[in-house]
């Protein structure tokens, strides 16, 4: 048991002497991967509906402490009635271009800032109808250098302003705008603004 101990407690002091060498020097010239992946689905009676979300980042330390990325994906739902009749089955492109600034607050423990442009393309299959939508989103969050080629991280969204437009195969088109701000995640609009928890990899 003790050289259980001893070997972990080695380990530990390995992955922090690996975090300190790369907040040090800086990430300049380092490049990262991240993403978003998720699936959802719902079932009453013989009703069911389904979505997910694929959204690869990729990124690229410009500075030693300043980074840009861009991630690409799709995100796919389709609702099918009791009758099974499917009602809706939409597919979305999307871009999610960003940039982060980040503060050192001890060690490989950051404090970063990031704004991201998510633009999402989308075509419902059963209506013919088409969705764009552009925005602006910012987001504060924490990020821990666990060694030289991983990290963890949790980020919140606290403002997103932007516009969409539904074009219906027949009939007029409607745009809309949304702003919202969010600092406090206060009870009334607790789902905007999810808290995020991820890990990214350094290479």
């Amino acid at each position: 048991m003790k050289k259980l101990f001893l070997l972990a407690g080695i380990a530990l002091m390995s992955l922090s002497v690996n975090a300190q060498e790369k907040t040090k020097s800086g990430l300049q010239g380092t490049w990262w991967v991240a993403g978003q992946v998720s699936f959802t689905s719902e079932k009453t009676g013989d009703a069911k509906s389904d979505s997910n979300m694929i959204l690869p980042i990729v990124g690229y330390f410009v500075g030693p402490a300043t980074t840009v990325g861009v991630g690409v994906g799709n995100i796919a739902s389709k609702t099918v009635d009791g009758t099974g009749v499917t009602t809706s089955d939409s597919n979305t492109f999307v871009v999610k271009p960003l940039v982060r600034k980040y503060w050192n607050i001890k060690g490989g423990l950051f404090f970063y800032g990031q704004a991201a442009v998510p633009v999402m393309m989308g075509k419902n299959k059963i209506s013919d109808g088409k969705t764009s939508s552009v925005s602006l989103e910012l987001s504060p969050g924490f990020d821990y250098v666990v060694n030289k080629w991983m990290t963890v991280e949790t980020s919140f969204t606290i403002f997103n302003v932007g516009s969409s437009t539904e074009t219906p195969a027949v009939g007029d088109k409607t745009t809309s705008f949304e702003f919202n701000a969010n600092p406090m995640n206060s009870v009334a609009d607790r789902a905007f603004g999810g808290l995020q928890i991820g890990v990214k990899f350094l290479f």
